[in-house]
């Protein structure tokens, strides 16, 4: 079973983790959201959720990107990719090189 998608050092996984989650919160700021209506608009359970990726500590699901993007007014392919890039480097960089573009 494959149980383990990066090659990444756990540091750097988690650094692009926290990455992520201040991309995300500079989202959210941008669009004035609070974590708990931003967990009401993408169907979180908990607003406790939005927390914990803005620090790094978790990611989004997949099935949920089209919720966030929309949630966050952003076009879903260009902020998917840039997700991409912070939760799975090593696919990133092989489909569209080693840019911080997003």
């Amino acid at each position: 079973m494959y149980a383990h998608h990066q090659r990444l050092a756990s540091e750097e996984v988690q650094e692009l983790r926290r990455e992520g989650g201040r991309y995300l919160k500079e989202l959210r700021e941008a669009r004035g959201l609070s974590q708990r209506q931003l967990a009401n608009l993408v169907g979180a359970e908990y607003y406790t959720f939005i927390s914990q990726l803005e620090t790094g500590r978790g990611r989004i699901p997949p099935d949920r990107y089209g919720a966030w993007a929309q949630a966050l007014h952003v076009e879903v392919r260009p902020f998917v990719k840039t997700l991409m890039r912070f939760y799975d480097p090593l696919t990133h960089e092989i489909l569209f090189g080693t840019g911080t573009e997003g």
